[in-house]
């Protein structure tokens, strides 16, 4: 009979250790440990918030509700370029900006130059029509709101309501069927409320975006889409703040990839709730100005 060797399981031990060995180098030189970030936080250092689609949308008509009127101060940083267009963008950093507003849709928007502090325009809007003065160019220009943006200064291009449009966040309006998803990854956490349109063809489209940081449930972004579902605009809102009992961003970076225009506002003084008046939104053609006419004279387009 064949007698074993006395040296085998000593053997058998020792490949064992070898690729335990193995195994444990392999673990260092293979993995590494990636931290979950949030708002430049660790994970373990925030708990994320969760809510339903319905307390979303309630959140949105409760902010947007509780909006009635204001003025305010702004700094305002904007910019003309595209990221569809050559891919350079230009800003006029140091604009001071003057905005008052009243339900359901009067603006104005004043603004000064940079140091000097003399106007560059003045522009309203009553929700349908609108009227801007350029100094720079002693040019009114009046119109629908929905008239063509055919100038090749962008800055003629300017309505008022774009920035009404992203300065304040709709409800779901009808037509509009909220739809949830959670985007949650390593880097990031939001609710993401899709506002989506049944077509005439049978079809549907994505209208708007709203974007909720799980945070603190607060809302980080809004986007707005075309039929063709290109980005219309993009809003990005930060440091939001409690003005006389109303919730409202201080900070609003607004980007019109489509009419290559863009703005950053800062609040420096927000009085929420003011009263106004319906005169403080009108705005006339200063004497000496030449006009020009945005569409047909008197027309509002459909």
């Amino acid at each position: 009979m064949r007698r074993l060797r006395r040296d085998g399981p000593v053997a058998l031990a020792l490949i064992l250790a070898a690729l335990t060995s193995s195994c444990g180098i392999f673990n260092v030189l293979l993995f590494r440990k990636k931290p979950v970030l949030r708002n430049g936080k660790t994970a373990a250092q925030v708990t994320l918030m969760s809510a339903s689609q319905e307390e979303l949308v309630a959140k949105i008509s409760r902010i947007y509700g509780a909006i009635n009127s204001f003025q305010a101060t702004v700094d305002m940083t904007p910019s003309v370029g595209s990221v569809y267009g050559k891919g350079q963008i230009s800003e006029i950093p140091d604009v001071r900006a003057f905005i008052l507003f009243m339900k359901p849709a009067d603006i104005r928007i004043q603004a000064q130059t940079p140091v000097v502090r003399t106007q560059a325009f003045d522009m309203a809007s009553n929700g349908r029509t609108f009227h801007l003065f350029l100094n720079t160019k002693n040019i009114f220009y009046e119109g629908a709101n929905n008239a063509p943006k055919t100038s090749k200064n962008q800055f003629e291009n300017m309505r008022p309501e774009v920035f009404l449009e992203s300065m304040l966040v709709r409800p779901p309006e009808q037509g509009e069927n909220p739809a949830l998803t959670d985007l949650t990854d390593s880097e990031n956490a939001f609710y993401v409320l899709q506002l989506i349109q049944k077509l005439d063809n049978g079809g549907v489209r994505v209208a708007r975006q709203v974007w909720f940081d799980r945070v603190d449930l607060t809302i980080s972004r809004q986007m707005v889409f075309d039929d063709k579902g290109s980005i219309l605009s993009d809003t990005r809102y930060n440091k939001w703040q409690m003005y006389n009992g109303v919730q409202f961003p201080a900070h609003i970076d607004i980007t019109r990839p489509i009419d290559s225009f863009g703005a950053v506002l800062d609040i420096v003084e927000m009085q929420m709730n003011k009263p106004l008046t319906s005169d403080q939104f009108v705005l006339t053609q200063p004497e000496g100005s030449k006009l020009q006419v945005i569409g047909t004279p008197g027309q509002v387009l459909p």
